[in-house]
């Protein structure tokens, strides 16, 4: 997967006022005043005309410079071999080589630039999409129809390049990692008993469909604990998602509507436009689609199927904090972990973004924090086929 934050070559670029230009095409002009460390934007598109607007978008943000443009795929890849990017938006339909068919290319000659899909909302659309941020894409960006590049659509595009950057990150300073008191106050939260899990919930963003994938690869049929996912993306793209983690996972994927049965072996998955929680009927547990708006701002919430299900469990939920922007999920394992439940987190190196996983970690709330591939090996590793949780050790729970 991309590296999480920004590149260290960007963090220590000289301040060389004659560096800071876009050179994407032949007599570009200078953008001036652009601080060093400014966030570097590729833009892959075969429209001159988006690739204008973008380039236009991007740089009315004095703290980013659109550096590269390319017209193909082809292009794009030759260029990246000699360029310092920390962003690319890539769009997936574009004459010869497809922006789906580039990715894995893209992604093995800038292994440290973040991959933004630019998509549209048509079924073709959305499974391109969802393969995309499946094999390693961060995120995506709706293509809006002519008339649609508007204020809005500028400050989401700006606010999505922000966070894939590392523009208040955390992570990238080196804030992400735990201060004494944070592994202080983890290693006091594990030296409580921790309850057996009954249900295993699922949090994720920004980054958190090739984790999830990297994740849910990892879980044998031994594991057979109910899973919950809520992950945040727009209702059109939730049937083609579930599709994608019932192969990834073998497992029957149902989207969570009202009175969907909560079973053994088999996962719901939270619609994109309302929040998954959990309701008790007798001795069933089954969903319900709550779609008040919460503090957060997400749909769905994070939030939302953490609190019920940990009313409805009384704790034995093992929750996990995936990649994401924000701190969806902090309430939630607030309380998860106040009534004996376990908190784990991604760690900084292999997040798109260590927003919400970091937030968990940094409030002492983790026992794990670490790989989508380590989380699910830990998972296998501390439930047998009884479904017993073995206690964990102390240094696990110290944040990188």
């Amino acid at each position: 997967m991309n590296a999480p934050t920004s590149s260290p070559s960007r963090l220590l670029r000289k301040a060389n006022p004659l560096d800071e230009t876009s050179t994407g095409q032949a007599g570009a002009a200078p953008v001036a005043n652009r601080p060093a460390d400014a966030i570097r934007v590729m833009l892959i598109d075969d429209s001159l005309t988006v690739r204008t607007v973008f380039k236009r978008m991007v740089e009315s943000d004095a703290g980013m410079v659109v550096s590269q443009t390319a017209s193909s795929a082809e292009r794009g890849i030759a260029q990246l071999k000699d360029a310092d990017i920390d962003v690319i938006l890539l769009d997936l339909e574009m004459p010869g080589m497809g922006g789906l068919e580039a990715l894995p290319m893209i992604l093995k000659v800038a292994p440290e630039a973040q991959v933004m899909v630019v998509s549209s909302l048509t079924e073709d659309g959305a499974e391109a999409t969802v393969q995309a941020l499946s094999t390693g894409a961060a995120d995506t960006m709706l293509k809006p129809r002519p008339g649609g590049f508007n204020e809005e659509y500028r400050s989401q595009l700006l606010s999505k390049i922000r966070a894939l950057g590392g523009a208040n990150d955390p992570a990238k300073s080196g804030a992400g990692s735990a201060t004494p008191d944070d592994t202080r106050k983890q290693t006091d939260r594990q030296k409580r008993r921790t309850k057996r899990p009954d249900v295993l919930a699922i949090g994720a963003s920004t980054g958190g469909i090739h984790a999830l994938n990297v994740l849910m690869r990892k879980l044998t049929p031994d594991f057979d604990l109910p899973i919950l996912i809520t992950q945040h993306l727009p209702s059109s793209f939730i049937p083609v998602f579930a599709r994608q983690i019932e192969v990834a996972s073998g497992r029957p994927t149902h989207i969570a509507e009202d009175g969907t049965e909560i079973r053994r072996g088999e996962i719901a998955i939270a619609t994109g436009h309302g929040h998954m929680v959990a309701r008790r009927i007798g001795d069933r547990l089954v969903t319900r689609i709550k779609v008040e708006a919460v503090e957060n701002g997400c749909m769905p919430s994070v939030d939302p199927m953490l609190s019920s299900l940990t009313e409805i469990c009384e704790g034995r939920v093992l929750a996990i904090i995936l990649s994401g922007m924000g701190r969806d999920g902090l309430e939630g394992a607030e309380l998860l972990t106040a009534a004996g439940g376990t908190v784990w987190a991604q760690d900084a190196e292999t997040s798109a973004v260590w927003g919400m996983p970091g937030s968990v970690a940094k409030a002492g709330l983790t026992s794990l924090v670490a790989s989508p591939e380590e989380l699910g090996a830990a998972i296998m590793d501390q439930f047998s086929l009884t479904g017993a949780v073995a206690q964990q050790p102390e240094t696990q729970g110290a944040a990188r």
